[in-house]
Formats: C-alpha cells, sequence, structure tokens
C-alpha cells in the first residue's frame, strides 16, 4: 500500500508513522498508551483505509490523519484528539513558515536543516515560526546566501533562554553547516578528495606531522576514514562549536579552514595511538570517546596533537634555587615554556629573604620580590606568538620572610617597586598555621629568612612536613640567634583576606596534607603546585655542576653541565562526567581506561620545551586524569549539591571508580611495557597508597596485590583541572565547581549570545542551584570527599558575596583544610574578574 505525500510523491505506508503521531498526542498532555493499544489503533486505521477506498485509490497524507482523528474519538481519547488537531494546525503553519524561509533562503540543505529542527525538537517549545520573525528582524538589502546564514545563525543563538535552552544546540546546526561550507571550498580550491589526500597536503604545508604517514598506511587511513561519524556534529552547542573553530580546528597559512571536526578528531586519536600495538583499533576507541565528548584532551593536546610542533602537555613546575645562575635557568625554562604555549608554577621558598646576607655581607639581598619581577616581565614579553600572555603562578611559603610583601603583590595599594600584576601568587601553608588560626587567632606568627636557616642548620625548613616541620618551626622560634619577622596570626589573615577580596589571589597549597598523601614520598617533596592548582609531585632544583672547555673540530666549546632536578610536567585530560554514564561501570571503566593508556602515550610522544622536563617526566611518567561536568552529572542524577548526605554518597563512589579503573589501566600497561623508575619502594609498591585510603575492598585489596606483582605504569595519576576551554566545546559545566549562573549573556563579536546550564530543563531548573548562592562549607566538604580518591590535587574555588564577613571567608579555608583538600584555586566574588587558566586542560 502506498501514500500520497503533501509534495505530491508517492511512498510506502508504514504504520509506525502512525503510531508515532499518536504517541506525540498521548506524550503532549501527559497520558501513556501501551505499544499494544497503539498497535490495536494503526491495524484500524489501516483496515479501514482498505475497507474504504477503492483498490485503486492511494490515499493522501490529510486522508489518513482524518481517519486518526475518528479513531480517537470513537476511542474516547477527546483530549489525546484535541493535542491531535492542534498538532496538524501547527504542522500546517511551519509548511507555511518553510515557504517562507523559501523565499529568502535558496540552499536547499539550510532548508532541509530547518525541517530536520522541526521534525526533532518540540514545537511548542521551538516553534520555526521565532526563528523566521527573528531571523527577518536581522535582513538588510543585498544580503548574499552567506551572510542569510549566519543571520539564521545569529537568530537561532539569540533565541536560547533558560525557557528553551536547545536553540543553542539549533544554532550549532547552521553553524556546523557554515563550517562545512567554508571547508568544501578550500577542498576545491587544493583539490583535496578524501582524507588521505587532506593528510598529505597537510603535512606537505608542514601543518601535520610526518610522523602520522610513517605510522599508518593508505588502507589503515581508509578505514579510519569510513569509521568517522559525523553525526556526531549534532551534539555540539553553538559556544563550543564556535571555539572548535577559533581555536582547535587546522587552518592553513592563508587563514584558510581545512581541518573538518571529526577529522580534528580522529587525527588526535590517530597521533596518540602510535605507540599502540594495534593502533588502528585504539584510534577508533579513542576516536569515539573525543568526538562523542565523553572526554577531553588537554588544550595542548588538542591543539598539537597531529602538527609537526607536538608539545602536548598542559602544566609545569620548577623550584627556583638559591643561586644567581639557578634563578635564571629557571626563568629561561618558564620563557621556553610559555613560547610554546605551556603554563608554569615556580617556587620561590628556598629564595634568600630581602636583608640577607650574600657571600657573608650583610643586609644586601634584595629578596624574592625582584626576582618575581623578573618572571612577570618574562610572561608579558614572551607572549606565545601574540596570541596570549605567558601565565605564572609563583608560590611562597607563609614563613618565609617576604610573605607579608608577597601578599600585595597584586593588591591596589602600596609602592609599585614591589608589584607585580601579571603572575598568579600561591601560598604554600602547613598544618601548624590552620591550627593557630581555629584555635590561637591572636598568637605569634615567625618568618624565616631561608639561606640564614640552612647556613646555621644545614637543613632547610622547606625541605621538612608534619611534625618534622612544627618540631624545627618551635626551634627557630626558641632559637634567638636566628633574625625573624614576627606578627599576630589574626594579621597575616588579615593580609591574606585582603588580597583574596581584591585580587582572588594568592592560590592556597596545603603542603602537610600533600606531601604526607604523596605515594612517592621515598623521593622527594613536595614543595608548590602549578598555575591550576592540581598537579603535586615531587620537585627539587637543578644544580650547575660545572662548566668547561673543550676543543671539538677545531673550535672552542664551552659546555656547561647541570645536574637536572624534579621539572615536573604533567599531562592532562578530563572525563566529561555529565556525557559519561557514571551508574554504568561498563560506559565508566571503558572510558578511563582509554584515556589513561592515551595519556600515557603522551609521554613517549611528546615534544618536551625544556630538557628537564624530558628527565622528569619519563622518570614519573606522570599523568593527570581529571573531571570536568561535575555538577551536570549531579542534576542528572536528581542530586541538589546542598543535599549534603546524597552529594557526599554519589562522589564517594563515583570517584573511587574513576581511581579504581585509571590505577588498574596503569597497572595493564606496566605489565606490557613496564612500570615507572621510581616504582620500587614507592607507597603504590609497598601497598601504603591503599592502606592510606581505607581501600579495603575485595576488589582493591586485589588490585593492590596485582600492582605489587606487576607494577604499575604511571607514578601520579589523577588531577582535576578547571577544564575553562574544553567544558564549553563538551557542552558541560567546569571541572567541578557549581555553575555560575543557570543564564547568562555573554558578548561575541559584538552580539549578545544566550548561555544556559547544560542539560536545563524545568526540572532540572530547580536542581541546579547558582555557585554563589551555594554553602562554601558543603563546598569543601564534598572536595575533601573527592580528595581521598585523588593521588594528585584539584582546582578548586571558592564563591563569596559582599555579605561575607573575614571570619566566614577563614572559616571556609579551616573547613577545607581539615576535610584534607589539598589546594584551592580562586576566591571568586560576583563582581571580581579573574583570569581562568587557559594551559590546563582547559
Amino acid at each position: 500500500m502506498q501514500i500520497i505525500k503533501r509534495d505530491g510523491n508517492k511512498v510506502d505506508f508504514e504504520k509506525i508513522k502512525i503510531e508515532r503521531a499518536i504517541s506525540k498526542a498521548f506524550f503532549s498532555v501527559d497520558s501513556s498508551i501501551t505499544e499494544e493499544e497503539l498497535r490495536k489503533m494503526s491495524d484500524r486505521i489501516e483496515k479501514t483505509i482498505k475497507q474504504k477506498y477503492p483498490k485503486d485509490h492511494i490515499p493522501t497524507v490529510e486522508e489518513v490523519q482524518d481517519l486518526v482523528e475518528l479513531t480517537l474519538i470513537d476511542e474516547n481519547y477527546y483530549r489525546e484528539v484535541k493535542s491531535f488537531i492542534l498538532y496538524r494546525a501547527k504542522h500546517n503553519m511551519d509548511r507555511k513558515v518553510l515557504a517562507d524561509f523559501s523565499r529568502y533562503i535558496e540552499d536547499k540543505k539550510v532548508l532541509n536543516i530547518i525541517t530536520e529542527v522541526q521534525e526533532e525538537f518540540d514545537n511548542q517549545r521551538y516553534p520555526i515560526e521565532s526563528l523566521l520573525f527573528k531571523f527577518e528582524s536581522f535582513l538588510k538589502p543585498n544580503m548574499t546566501e552567506e551572510d542569510m546564514l549566519k543571520a539564521l545563525t545569529r537568530a537561532a543563538s539569540e533565541l536560547t533562554s533558560k525557557e528553551s535552552p536547545d536553540w543553542e544546540i539549533i544554532a550549532a546546526r547552521f553553524l556546523m553547516y557554515q563550517i562545512d561550507l567554508e571547508i568544501e571550498k578550500s577542498e576545491e580550491r587544493y583539490e583535496l578528495f578524501d582524507f588521505k589526500s587532506k593528510i598529505e597536503f597537510l603535512t606537505e604545508k608542514g601543518l601535520y606531522g610526518a610522523y602520522i604517514l610513517e605510522n599508518y598506511s593508505s588502507e589503515e587511513i581508509d578505514e579510519l576514514e569510513k569509521y568517522m561519524d559525523y553525526s556526531r556534529n549534532n551534539i555540539f552547542t553553538y559556544s563550543g562549536l564556535d571555539l572548535l573553530r577559533k581555536r582547535y580546528l587546522i587552518t592553513n597559512h592563508k587563514g584558510d579552514l581545512i581541518e573538518r571536526v571529526q577529522e580534528m578528531f580522529m587525527g588526535i586519536a590517530m597521533h596518540l595511538a602510535i605507540p599502540e600495538t594495534d593502533k588502528v583499533a585504539f584510534a577508533k576507541r579513542l576516536y569515539d570517546i573525543l568526538s562523542n565528548l565523553k572526554a577531553t584532551m588537554a588544550t595542548p593536546t588538542m591543539t598539537n596533537a597531529r602538527k609537526p610542533f607536538n608539545q602536548l602537555s598542559s602544566c609545569f613546575i620548577d623550584t627556583v634555587p638559591d643561586t644567581l645562575k639557578g634563578i635564571y635557568r629557571s626563568v629561561t625554562n618558564f620563557a621556553e615554556v610559555s613560547k610554546h604555549g605551556g603554563g608554569m608554577g615556580l617556587y620561590f621558598g628556598k629564595v634568600r629573604a630581602n636583608g640577607s646576607d650574600i657571600r657573608g655581607f650583610e643586609g644586601v639581598a634584595g629578596g624574592v620580590i625582584r626576582w618575581i619581577r623578573l618572571a612577570n616581565d618574562t610572561a608579558v614579553a614572551v607572549d606565545q606568538l601574540g596570541v596570549r600572555q605567558g601565565a605564572v603562578a609563583v608560590y611562597l611559603d607563609i614563613w618565609h620572610k617576604d610573605i607579608p610583601e608577597f601578599l600585595g603583590l597584586r593588591t591596589n595599594n602600596g609602592d609599585d617597586r614591589m608589584k607585580a600584576h601579571d603572575v598568579f601568587p600561591g601560598v604554600c601553608v602547613p598544618d601548624l598555621f590552620w591550627k593557630l588560626t581555629r584555635d590561637d587567632i591572636n598568637a605569634d606568627w615567625h618568618m624565616f629568612d631561608p639561606h640564614e636557616v640552612e647556613k646555621k642548620y644545614g637543613k632547610a625548613l622547606e625541605d621538612t612536613y608534619g611534625e618534622e616541620f612544627e618540631d624545627f618551626y618551635h626551634k627557630l622560634v626558641a632559637d634567638k640567634d636566628i633574625s625573624r619577622r614576627t606578627m599576630s596570626v589574626k594579621d597575616m589573615v588579615r593580609l591574606l583576606i585582603k588580597s583574596w577580596t581584591e585580587t582572588g589571589t594568592p592560590f592556597i597549597f596545603n603542603r602537610d596534607i600533600v606531601n604526607k598523601a604523596n605515594p612517592n614520598k621515598h623521593k622527594g617533596m613536595i614543595y608548590s603546585s602549578n598555575l591550576c592548582t592540581e598537579i603535586a609531585q615531587n620537585m627539587s632544583p637543578s644544580e650547575s655542576i660545572s662548566t668547561e672547555i673543550v676543543d671539538e673540530n677545531g673550535d672552542t666549546i664551552i659546555v656547561n653541565k647541570t645536574k637536572p632536578g624534579d621539572f615536573v610536567e604533567c599531562n592532562l585530560a578530563s572525563l566529561t562526567l555529565g556525557k559519561v554514564d557514571v551508574n554504568d561501570p561498563t560506559d565508566l571503566e571503558e572510558t578511563v581506561r582509554t584515556i589513561v593508556r592515551a595519556l600515557d602515550n603522551v609521554i613517549d610522544l611528546n615534544y618536551y620545551p625544556t630538557p628537564y622536563a624530558k628527565v622528569t617526566n619519563k622518570k614519573y611518567r606522570a599523568i593527570g586524569l581529571g573531571t570536568s561536568g561535575y555538577h551536570h552529572m549531579l542534576v542528572k542524577n536528581d542530586i541538589r549539591w546542598q543535599d549534603e548526605k546524597a552529594h557526599e554518597e554519589f562522589v564517594d563512589r563515583v570517584y573511587e571508580d574513576i581511581n579504581y579503573y585509571a590505577i588498574k589501566e596503569s597497572m595493564e600497561i606496566a605489565k606490557e611495557k613496564g612500570s615507572y623508575s621510581c616504582f620500587e619502594g614507592s607507597d603504590w609498591q609497598t601497598g601504603a597508597y591503599f592502606d592510606q585510603r581505607d581501600y579495603k575492598s575485595e576488589r582493591w585489596e586485589k588490585l593492590k596485590e596485582e600492582i605489587r606483582d606487576s607494577g604499575l605504569r604511571n607514578g601520579y595519576l589523577m588531577a582535576v583541572a578547571p577544564t575553562g576551554s574544553t567544558s564549553i566545546i563538551s557542552g558541560t559545566s567546569a571541572g567541578v565547581d557549581p555553575i555560575m549562573s543557570r543564564y547568562f549573556l555573554e558578548e561575541k563579536k559584538g552580539a549578545i549570545v544566550p548561555r544556559v546550564a547544560p542539560g536545563l530543563t524545568t526540572k532540572t531548573f530547580w536542581l541546579y542551584e547558582n555557585a554563589h548562592d551555594i554553602d562554601q562549607n558543603i563546598s569543601m566538604r564534598m572536595a575533601g570527599i573527592r580528595q581521598r580518591h585523588i593521588d594528585q590535587a584539584q582546582s578548586v574555588n571558592i564563591y563569596i558575596t559582599t555579605e561575607y564577613t573575614m571570619r566566614q571567608i577563614l572559616n571556609v579555608y579551616i573547613t577545607a583544610w581539615e576535610s584534607g583538600v589539598k589546594s584551592i584555586y580562586y576566591v571568586r566574588g560576583k563582581s571580581l574578574e579573574v583570569e581562568e587558566c587557559d594551559s590546563c586542560a582547559s
């Protein structure tokens, strides 16, 4: 049997379409109908058609819909038939609107997108007549087809609201078509017929790494091209796709867009799969996860994987030694890292204080501030090809003599010669300071010169933590021959709070908590963190050994020999918890294990901007598996942020699972490729890591024994970065933070773009709570629950309002410390603008 469509074409009669239409009518009035009842009605309608019309009569769509109405009436479904009648009327209106669109737009593919929107989205909330009216408001004389498409994209974007959030996705459909048209012009201009010819072209132009063609055969590239799924283009939001187009897709030197979105995901997957035995199979695995936005690689990895200059790492940390040559070496290292797009953390806690001695001459040292200003000027000067300014966090211990001036680096008053407005200060705080703020805030706090302490005692205060630190600190306090600065704990807190409320910094690094939980404490010490506060790995300064003059081929060569310290580099990626089914162990395990393996491969594939980073990276093989979409995940699982019991139980389980699968995969890779070089004697090897975190279940006990026998590939595994940019691409919430607002406006290219919380519906609207409305003590306690399962740290922000008192702000920090939180990123007031790190997995 056939049916005549409205355009006159004859097609096969499909009962399923009748059943769909009836289902929609029931759904629209919150009624339910069983599949059996649906089948009976569609059978009855089909039977009526055969009995009512002559054999040679082919019914029209309108005639069939009339029969649907009559059947619903006969069955006494009056509310449902009313809805169906309205549905028919609405579709008639939509057809008229589509005809109105065709007066302006000739491109059939654009009209097809509008038709798909009609069919896919609820036409009550997303009526295309609204799109038409908005589109018409942007029309001007003599607009080209390209201008019309841009106007249509803008119209859909500006219709986004908290009541109709999916206009963001609809706008992305039009933007994707714009991108495709741009790429098609490039493909035609450069005669690019398939993925393989495109790779060859990009390689020849120096835009793709030669290693791709060297490692993949023509047949393998063809196989991977066929595997790409372009339907996944439809999952983007407008903001995510716009960001992807601007920052990540490859253009040639003339600015012509060459690379498609799915080709980008496949290119990244192919690069990171090169070390695998079956690289094609792994490339497919990784492509599926990346293209479905279940996880994102860090910005440097997404940007540089598949390219000739493949610097894939996000974060670097250097320990600045207390020598002139060492200080300048650290600043040079920062310049090299910045040149290649990385963010840097510099620990200045070993540098002698202002007024210290130099070669026995007392009172001549200028202190750390002048060297921090040098790092500040380097950040400005080495501006990453003019794209953005370099970014560096500078850390100092709260017992360092220069800490009061350090806390004023970015505040608005004081001597400009003591300012450095382009660095991000961080303070390293021991347990002792927090104990005093909680129990005895009027107590004295003493600050010392690290050079003087080490010269007298042959031992550095910063090289101790926990009880050993407290004993040494009290010994120094009692030593009247050691100089010090003293102020009350309360006055120190005032300096901290002044800086937090004015600048959002300093970041806080709870060094005792970090070092007690360090799984590699047998090999060193962790002094500070990175630019985004999520990295916590062993650190030590490099040492100059000698300078030799040698003859080489008749030339005199000066050779400087340096003993490398632990110069931290970390490779990051983030699970998108709002996209992964965290309640499905199979989905979660597959995603975690694939990303861990990809990150381990980054270590071997990476270009290192400085040799010190390469040495440390090979030594510990550190990776940082993180998460984004945390708030999105809670809401999807019907959990309010401030429902503390449900929140705690849920995330404790989720992060334990993530940690378990990550460690398990690292062990499996160790079986294939060997353990990291410092595994012997580590907490991983002794089992102390598992005991300290109270992992006592059967699966953990079994894994502990397996690791003891088989080893572990990566010395550090988890670190939760802020994910500023990549969470926009994924259409999810950033990092582990609550959303700032369910609905807000963003300015782009002079236009106002509405943005909404991910997955916003009438139900989830009330589950979402804005960050500044949330009790920050609950947030810190939840960060502590997560922290047990994260061997490194987290980028955790504190959100305050003008109503917060000094005591309330301090109490949030004390809660964080009591909860075992290792680090705290920014303090964010409602009106305080802070510069989000864009180097770390963002």
